[in-house]
């Protein structure tokens, strides 16, 4: 399942790569196309961290203040990129900074996360995480 998350991760951050290069360029019809992309993995991304994976590890007391960290940036992630208009530039500039805390995020979750989910989750902990996350995305996690 770590490696499916690993892969939405790559999948996000290009796709925000493109979203910037296409606001850089001017080409607001694709930066808004690419967004509206980019929100959709999104919730499907989240709520597969957050349904399942966050939920077996908030069983460890250490973990609860991260994962509630994580989570207020998926919030204030998903409010920017649901209500900036990219025909502002002001807008424009909301999006850019929000992507800007994308591989921070992605970062914290796995140096931190994933790694010690490794040493504490148990076997019974990973079914409920890997079945949310299937549950979610609507397909078995691969092997």
């Amino acid at each position: 399942m770590i490696k499916e998350f690993i892969a939405e991760h790559e999948a996000v951050y290009n796709l925000s790569g493109d979203i910037r290069r296409a606001l850089e360029r001017g080409e607001l019809t694709d930066a808004k196309r690419d967004l509206v992309q980019l929100q959709h993995q999104l919730v499907d991304h989240w709520a597969g961290e957050e349904q399942g994976f966050f939920a077996v590890m908030r069983d460890d007391p250490e973990c609860v203040t991260y994962i509630e960290a994580l989570e207020a940036e998926h919030r204030e992630m998903t409010v920017v990129l649901a209500t900036a208009d990219l025909a502002d530039p002001e807008g424009r500039e909301q999006v850019l900074a929000s992507l800007a805390t994308l591989w921070p995020h992605i970062e914290k979750e796995e140096d931190g996360l994933f790694p010690m989910s490794l040493t504490t989750l148990s076997g019974e902990q990973w079914d409920a995480a890997i079945a949310a996350w299937e549950q979610v995305h609507h397909r078995p996690v691969r092997p």
